[in-house]
């Protein structure tokens, strides 16, 4: 089983001001490659960096997601599906910054951590700190790689259930 682990951190309510976006690809249950970086925005509209502490002074010099596409791309290249925390919300933001780019957006199946932890492990709640806690995953909440490698960790966890 190929996924892409992915979360988005975002400027403010648009969903394609992404600011950071983190990756981890696992093949086989291994992470075997990840990244993250900060991406400008098309704003210097920020409302969230209290939640991620990230400022347009940090991303005005970064690349923008397009720039960014072509190190994106091979994530999605080969994987059975893409998984995300809360997964509506970084699939729309994917959604969002491809179709404001004019990128074809990668057709793949999105998997929801959030919702699979409740029904696989019927755990509540389901923020990421409590279900990194019940896994004891090191988690620096709202740093896109850090999520990320949270994100596949938990989806680790739970082929692993799904398959005993």
């Amino acid at each position: 089983m190929n996924f892409l682990a992915l979360d988005f951190e975002t400027a403010n309510y648009y969903r394609d001001s992404a600011c950071a976006l983190g990756l981890v690809r696992v093949e086989n249950d291994k992470i075997v490659d990840r990244t993250s970086f900060l991406i400008r925005p098309p704003y210097k509209y920020f409302v969230f960096t209290y939640i991620h502490g990230i400022t347009w002074e940090d991303v005005e010099d970064e690349p923008t997601f397009e720039q960014h596409w072509k190190s994106i791309k091979p994530f999605f290249e080969g994987i059975d599906f893409a998984v995300a925390h809360n997964a509506i919300f970084d699939s729309n933001v994917l959604r969002a910054c491809c179709e404001r780019h004019k990128i074809i957006v990668p057709e793949v199946d999105f998997r929801c951590t959030m919702k699979l932890s409740r029904q696989v492990f019927n755990l509540y709640p389901t923020n990421l700190p409590a279900v990194c806690k019940k896994f004891n995953i090191t988690l620096r909440h709202h740093d896109a790689l850090s999520d990320t490698l949270a994100c596949a960790k938990i989806m680790m966890e739970i082929l692993r259930k799904s398959k005993a």
